[in-house]
């Protein structure tokens, strides 16, 4: 008697559904999905303190704060954005990304 060959299929095909990268948010704390977050950089290599990344994939250690005035507020009171990145926040930062919220 002959014995069945199983045949593998390629390991691509296997793993065909893409993962979303999830992130936490500085405000509420919640693993989300990347894209539904704002990312906040510093950069160290320079003085021009925070500023949010739209394309999220500027260089510089980054931050992540939901996309609602709610996160972002709960973000200034902890001030969970000093916290993340390591350098202190000055109050634009937080206009900036409520006004980003209204568009």
């Amino acid at each position: 008697m002959r014995k069945k060959v199983q045949t593998k299929t390629p390991m691509n095909q296997q793993n065909s559904i893409k993962k979303t990268p999830q992130r936490r948010c500085v405000g509420c704390r919640e693993m989300k999905s990347k894209t539904s977050l704002f990312r906040i950089i510093s950069h160290t290599f320079s003085n021009e303190g925070l500023q949010i990344d739209l394309n999220q994939k500027s260089p510089g250690r980054g931050a992540y704060v939901c996309r609602n005035r709610e996160c972002i507020a709960i973000a200034q009171k902890s001030k969970g954005l000093e916290r993340s990145i390591k350098c202190s926040a000055c109050p634009e930062i937080y206009t900036q990304l409520k006004a980003e919220v209204e568009r």
